[in-house]
């Protein structure tokens, strides 16, 4: 739906006495070499370059960049022209035949000339010959065609329907290839575009002309298929696919296209009366550009630019050229070679520089004028269609307006229902009336006359609000003027004239208030507005912050008078939309990037695609695919912008069926500006109105904040708002809880039911989804809602319990229903949910339960509910203390009815036993004692006390149970084996032996191995037994002397053996990860062998997209949210991590923990070895003292000296990919969050310990 724009002209007036017979470009100072002469009269050839910045006294220099080298092909010789300035030409050699064409390769490497005796020759640039092919009859034959003729006419079926069997796929008429009328009997040349083949289109000898296409090496590739009235023209599309020709029949003339392989494939028709085929229809030429996007062909005296799209060809634009008919040649005609829109066309008196761009003629994009009015021109047909109302795909339109002449440029009113057409000689404005359904054709309404002068080239036309049409045209060769036309007065004048300044294209503003002009400068561009003051009189108004370059890519809309947001485009496929302007880079002001992924503000597209409209009004964005077929979408950007509009107007419906039509989340309806939503519920409801709408909204409230997190990076609220729930507007002033945990749900349905309670026969169901769609739901309330109606009206009683059957689980509300105790409301509720229950199930439960008394009824109901303390508390007032143990057994409520029981000790104390006997069955010896000895149970309680290894509370419950003495003997005894064998409490178990068996050898020795050596001294002296310390104290030093120095040696001797091999492990992954984490991704465990002979598509549903190194432990893919192993695989993980087998990646994480625990054990052995020391000097014993303090100290220092080494803060390298750092966010399940774990746990992330703290050693003063 792009148009062609000319946003540069240029024409230059030349004076010679020779005529321009040849034009060429170059590129590498952007200026035009031109050739004047021969004639008949003179020989002369004359080289002249235009600059680029030519003005009309200076237009032409004789002198040639250094570097340039021309070639001119006579029909007699190619003469080259070395570096000038030069005093002749030199040539180099001659065909004596005669040249009929010649073209250079697009590489300038190989020209390929033909000559009159009808053959080829390639030469290099330094013109040697390296080919020469012969053009013979014979080569007709090389391709064979498809034969269309079926055998001689009398051996084929002539019956009754012989026309409707005949192959459809077999033409009526067979083309014989003869000659049009007009042919010059010319032979043309035609590169491919990238200079791999050449084809040659020339005339047999047989009547016939024929196009040759031949390889680089001049090997013939094939010929094409005979067409009658086929021309000379001729002209290969640079992309490879198509090879254009003209062919001229009796009532037209078509533009027809071959294939590389000489078959016919497809065709357009020029569209030219049969007047103007045989006035300027004639000399036709065909001639690509650069890339392929637009046809030029040649006329006698102009050039029509076509484009195509759907299959559809289109003519753009019409470029009239004056020629001088004393001349034979009538002009020149080149596109650039690297600019693909820009050409220069030279005639005897003028060369003209001319440069397009490709635009969207497209209407406002201003609510509530944004009906997506686009304009397609083609010739004098101009297609129009409002993209709002019809999205009628190219090349079809809505309406189609017919022209006088052919349309050069398109403009819309402020409203869309004026339409300015500019033409060459004048322009007219169109009605197009867009509120009739169907919308009709527009009519022409006034046309206004152009200068006739012969240098007036009108180029652009723009419509400023409804009646002021503005016109860039050039009136000289050196000026550009701006005329503005009043429509009402029909009064024109020149608002802006420039003299020597480019001015690239004139547009309306944003509101088509004011005319934009932007200035081509050799740097960029400027920009410059036009507005019109009161008096009528122009404003001319420079915008000196204005960006550097054009943006055809991009569109600004006005969603409202504060917010605009600007569409843009990137050739990698990707939509933008900002609040930004356009002369901001992005990332400036919270541009997006390019991840359309996480980003609202950007959206993937197709590739290729053009930006065609805006239609803000509705959200929409209209594309043109690279095929051409159009695609409505709608940014969420764009979305979003308008909802906040809304939001902001108070418009909630719009707001509303705006979320609702493009799946917006409704609570940014309430999060967006929360204060004001919680103000306005009552106009809320009365602009939805709808129930059914504020059902909707109800029933998608949800905690989360959507304006922080799923609509962050599009929110940018410019006011300040308060985060806490206001009270709505409304006669029952509703209070929001003051908690600074407010529900925001509760919070919202709340007000609603404060306001909808006044509207209970329009709004009974909303009522009702209030109450259901609370955090957790509401029924109680939405059922004794009901309950009151069953009374009042029956039917909305019916309704509201229908509805809220829907709304939840049947049987969930059938259990709340019985669980208010309202049989009749249960009844209700388990008829409208007849689908979910059987009548025979409930019916007679019902029954059963109306003929049963108030309180033994609700304990039925409640016991049923399996609400066991409510029917507990039932039976309580039942008085039914039999049935009360019971069913405290069977339903453990023995906490419940020691509450209940709390006034009767004589029942309490029996749920009191009860329950001791099942805290002690159930492995809870301490509360079970406890609860016994309560009830003065002592005997009961000593045993559990025993088993909880209370010594102290048994032996007082064995001696308060007046136990006989052998009995309490061997109890004492065994509370003694237990704390020794089991508990390991050494010092208690003395404690008990001395105590209560007044054994104190045993005690003494008991004390020694708890290394209480002062207390097993002082025990046995106090008890008289001197001579027996040296014998058990000095007998329990040497013991603990040789169980510290073993475990010393153990600690130093495992320090020696892991400190170094946690060094070289991390050595080796520093040195090589690759190899450290187990190797190439692709093998082993984990990975994918792939054989050497397979190759894998770069795709996203490859099994290596996005793998690394570490994926074979992390599982982390871009984008991949769970881990693809099993919780077998977890288990097993976990049990290698725990091992830390060496060679493994669970080792150094094995041995630093190891060491960790190490030096753990020995802070904990330092008070032991501290008081092993004292006692050991004490006894005279200093040798071994001093061996004991050496082998700690050795051991503290060699845990020093790695501490710092070992728990040092690691940041590997492996977990920390790409995908990770895009998806922080990302959740590991199975074996591979094992190793995350363990990886992080050595890298000092979440789950790392701190470096252990070693504790220091007091050193004895007696020892050295």
């Amino acid at each position: 739906m792009r148009n062609l724009r000319n946003v540069w002209l240029r024409e230059t007036q030349i004076s010679s006495d020779l005529p321009l017979t040849a034009t060429a470009w170059d590129t590498s100072s952007d200026s035009v070499v031109c050739t004047f002469g021969p004639t008949e009269q003179s020989p002369i050839i004359e080289l002249r370059r235009k600059r680029p910045d030519a003005q009309t006294d200076d237009s032409t220099d004789h002198r040639l960049s250094r570097e340039a080298f021309e070639c001119l092909a006579s029909w007699d010789a190619p003469c080259p022209l070395p570096e000038l300035p030069c005093d002749r030409i030199e040539i180099l050699g001659s065909v004596d035949v005669g040249i009929s064409a010649a073209a250079w390769s697009p590489d300038e490497e190989l020209l390929a000339i033909t000559t009159r005796a009808r053959t080829l020759l390639y030469m290099t640039r330094e013109f040697e010959n390296v080919a020469e092919i012969t053009l013979t009859q014979a080569d007709l034959q090389s391709s064979q065609h498809v034969s269309v003729g079926w055998g001689k006419r009398e051996t084929q079926f002539q019956g009754k329907r012989a026309k409707a069997l005949r192959d459809p796929t077999v033409p009526e008429k067979v083309d014989e290839g003869k000659l049009s009328g007009n042919d010059d009997a010319s032979t043309t040349i035609s590169w491919r575009g990238d200079g791999a083949y050449v084809a040659v289109n020339s005339i047999e000898e047989g009547a016939r002309r024929a196009v040759r296409v031949y390889s680089r090496e001049g090997t013939l590739d094939s010929v094409s298929e005979p067409v009658d009235g086929l021309e000379g023209a001729l002209s290969w599309r640079p992309s490879g696919n198509l090879i254009a020709g003209i062919q001229r029949l009796d009532d037209r003339i078509d533009v027809v296209f071959f294939e590389r392989n000489g078959l016919r494939h497809g065709q357009f028709t020029l569209r030219l009366s049969e007047e103007e085929r045989l006035s300027w229809g004639s000399q036709i030429q065909l001639s690509w550009n650069v890339d392929s996007t637009v046809l030029a062909v040649r006329f006698k005296d102009r050039v029509q630019l076509w484009t195509t799209g759907n299959y559809y060809y289109y003519l753009k634009q019409e470029i009239p050229i004056v020629v001088d008919p004393e001349f034979s040649f009538s002009y020149s005609f080149d596109w650039h070679q690297e600019k693909s829109l820009r050409v220069v066309a030279g005639s005897a008196t003028s060369i003209l520089d001319l440069e397009y761009a490709f635009d969207i003629n497209h209407g406002s994009t201003v609510i509530p004028n944004d009906v997506g009015a686009v304009a397609v021109m083609d010739g004098q047909n101009l297609k129009l269609t409002p993209l709002r109302l019809a999205g009628v795909p190219p090349p079809m339109a809505h309406n189609e307006l017919k022209l006088d002449s052919n349309a050069i440029d398109v403009a819309f009113s402020k409203s869309g229902t004026r339409i300015a057409v500019l033409t060459q000689d004048s322009f007219a404005v169109f009605l197009w009336s867009l509120k009739t359904r169907p919308v009709p054709a527009p009519i022409l309404e006034s046309s206004y006359p152009l200068s006739n002068a012969s240098t007036s080239r009108p180029r652009q036309i723009a419509f400023v609000n409804e009646n002021e049409v503005f016109v860039l045209r050039e009136s000289s060769p050196n000026s550009t003027v701006i005329e503005k036309t009043l429509l009402e007065t029909r009064v024109t004048e020149v608002v802006y004239e420039a003299i020597g300044t480019r001015f690239s294209s004139v547009f309306p503003g944003i509101g088509h208030d004011s005319l934009w002009v932007s200035h081509k400068a050799s740097k960029g561009c400027t920009y410059t507005s036009i507005s019109s003051e009161p008096d009528d009189v122009s404003k001319v108004n420079p915008w000196y912050e204005s960006p550097s370059v054009d943006t055809p890519w991009a569109r600004a809309v006005s969603i409202s008078e504060d917010e605009k947001i600007l569409i843009s485009m990137t050739r990698t496929g990707t939509l933008f939309a900002n609040k930004l302007r356009s002369s901001e880079p992005r990332g400036r002001n919270g541009g997006s990037q390019d991840t359309p992924e996480t980003d609202e503000r950007c959206r993937s597209i197709e590739r290729g695609s053009k930006l065609v409209s805006v239609i803000p009004s509705i959200f929409a964005v209209v594309l043109q695919a690279p095929r051409g077929n159009i695609e409505t979408i709608y940014p969420r950007a764009l979305v979003l912008a308008g909802i906040r509009t809304f939001i902001d107007q108070k418009k909630y419906r719009s707001a509303f069926l705006a979320c609702r039509s493009q799946m917006v989340d409704m609570n940014i309806l309430h999060d967006y500006a929360p204060q004001q939503f919680m103000e306005s519920i009552q106009l809320f409801i009365e602009q939805v109105k709808k129930v059914d709408f504020i059902d909707d909204f109800l029933s998608r409230l949800k905690e989360e904040d959507v304006s922080q997190t799923l609509y962050k990076d599009t929110l940018k609220i410019s006011k300040n708002e308060s985060a806490v729930v206001a009270q709505p507007d409304t006669p029952a002033m509703f209070s929001a809880p003051k908690s600074s945990k407010v529900s925001k749900v509760n919070a919202i349905c709340d007000a609603f039911l404060a306001v909808l309670q006044y509207r209970m026969d329009t709004n009974l169901q909303n009522l009702v989804t209030a109450h259901v769609c609370k955090s957790p739901p509401d029924l109680e309330a939405g059922l004794e809602l009901v309950a009151g109606l069953r009374v009042k009206n029956p039917e909305q009683a019916d309704d509201a319990i229908e509805h809220m059957c829907f709304l939840t689980d049947a049987n969930r509300l059938y259990s709340h229903a019985l669980g208010i105790y309202d049989l009749e409301l249960t009844l209700l509720v388990a008829q409208q949910a007849q689908m979910m229950k059987d009548p025979r199930e409930y019916l007679p439960f019902l029954r059963k339960l109306q003929q049963l008394p108030e309180t033994r009824r609700k304990f039925e109901i409640d016991n049923h509910l399996s609400r066991f303390e409510k029917a507990l508390k039932h039976l309580f007032a039942l008085a039914a203390h039999e049935e009360i143990q019971a069913y405290v057994i069977k339903h453990i409520l023995y906490k419940e009815a020691l509450e209940i029981y709390k006034y009767q000790p004589d029942h309490q104390k029996q749920i009191t036993h009860l329950y001791a006997e099942y805290l002690e069955g159930n492995s809870k010896p301490k509360d079970a004692a406890i609860a016994y000895e309560s009830l003065a149970l002592y005997d009961e309680a000593r045993t559990c006390y025993k088993l909880a290894h209370m010594w102290r509370e048994s032996l007082y419950c064995a001696m308060m149970a007046s136990l006989p003495e052998a009995d309490l003997i061997a109890h004492i005894n065994e509370l003694a084996e237990t704390l020794i064998d089991e508990a390991r409490d050494y010092v208690s178990a003395a404690t008990v032996y001395a105590d209560h068996l007044h054994d104190y050898i045993t005690a003494a020795r008991l004390l020694c191995r708890g290394s209480k050596f002062a207390d097993a001294a002082r025990l046995l002296t106090l008890h008289g037994k001197k001579e027996l310390v040296e014998e058990i104290v000095d007998s329990g030093l040497a013991e603990a002397m040789g169980s510290m120095t073993d475990l010393l040696a153990d600690c130093k001797n495992q320090l020696n053996a892991q400190v170094p091999r946690v060094t070289e492990l991390r050595k080796l992954r520093a040195e090589d990860p690759l190899a450290f984490y187990g190797g190439d991704p692709t093998g082993g465990e984990g990975g994918v062998d792939i054989p050497d002979n397979v190759s894998l598509a770069p795709t996203e549903a490859s099994t290596l997209a996005g793998r690394t190194m570490f994926t074979r432990y992390t599982s982390k893919t871009g984008k991949t949210g769970s881990s693809r192993q099993t919780s077998r695989n977890r288990r097993r993980e976990e049990r290698k991590r725990a091992k830390g087998r060496k060679g493994t990646v669970y080792e150094e994480e094995y041995l630093v923990n190891s060491i960790r625990r190490l030096i753990e054990r020995v802070n904990t052995t330092i008070p032991e070895a501290e008081s092993l020391v004292d006692a050991l000097l004490r006894r005279g014993m200093r040798e071994r003292a001093a061996a004991v303090e050496k082998a700690l100290s050795d051991v503290m220092k060699m845990c020093a000296d790695c501490r710092d080494d070992i728990f040092e803060v690691q940041k590997v390298e492996a977990p920390k990919t790409d995908e990770d750092e895009e998806d922080p966010d990302l959740v590991l399940r199975g074996g591979p969050a094992v190793l995350a774990e363990s990886l992080e746990a050595l890298e000092g992330g979440a789950r790392a310990k701190e470096p252990p703290v070693l504790k220091s050693m007091k050193k004895s003063s007696l020892l050295v």
